[in-house]
């Protein structure tokens, strides 16, 4: 299998960021944002997607956690669509209903190389813990423009907050994987009849 990694630096007045990905790998991550439950649902996304990943952000976390959030969702979309190239022998789509205990939410994708975000997912708090729930949406939003994705989150329903976001990664984590997954019979083809996906 030939290889799918990508390496992505980015730096602002606001945040350095470093990340690599491995679109081969097996779910191992090292996550390093100084934002704990946001490094907590990253090593989900990483685990569940089986794409490796290493993520190093230095932010401005004395302001709040936005940009850190923001911006690592940018380098990671970026670093997913250098690993993808041009798409050839994809499976392209994917969609999956996830549960945990109360919870059920779920996710679709297109790697059409067309950005776009459907989100209609709703937190009754505005904090977990120390961390702002909007930044969930944020994060995604960053990650599928950056990433070059359609990209559908819909919560059926759930009552803790936690479980909510946590089903979100998951979910998305699980259709990244079957999406970006090589599909024998594709026969390296890109698949569109297009034939061309970025």
């Amino acid at each position: 299998m030939s290889e799918r990694r990508a390496t992505i630096s980015r730096k602002t007045n606001e945040t350095s960021i470093s990340v690599t990905v491995d679109l081969n790998g097996n779910g191992t991550s090292k996550i390093s944002t100084g934002i704990g439950f946001f490094d907590h649902m990253l090593e989900q996304l990483s685990r569940h997607s089986l794409i490796d990943m290493e993520i190093d952000c230095k932010g401005d976390l004395h302001i709040d956690d936005h940009h850190s959030v923001e911006d690592t969702g940018i380098a990671i979309g970026q670093a997913i669509s250098k690993a993808l190239g041009d798409r050839r022998g994809i499976t392209r789509y994917a969609s999956l209903d996830l549960a945990m205990d109360e919870t059920m939410t779920k996710a679709a994708v297109d790697l059409s190389g067309r950005p776009f975000l459907v989100w209609n997912v709703a937190f009754s708090a505005p904090k977990i813990g120390t961390f702002d729930t909007e930044l969930v949406r944020e994060f995604f939003q960053a990650l599928a423009q950056n990433a070059g994705i359609t990209l559908h989150v819909m919560n059926h329903y759930g009552a803790n907050n936690h479980h909510i976001a946590e089903t979100c990664f998951k979910a998305v984590a699980r259709v990244l994987r079957t999406a970006t997954e090589i599909d024998p019979r594709q026969a390296g083809r890109v698949p569109s009849t297009k034939g061309t996906l970025v």
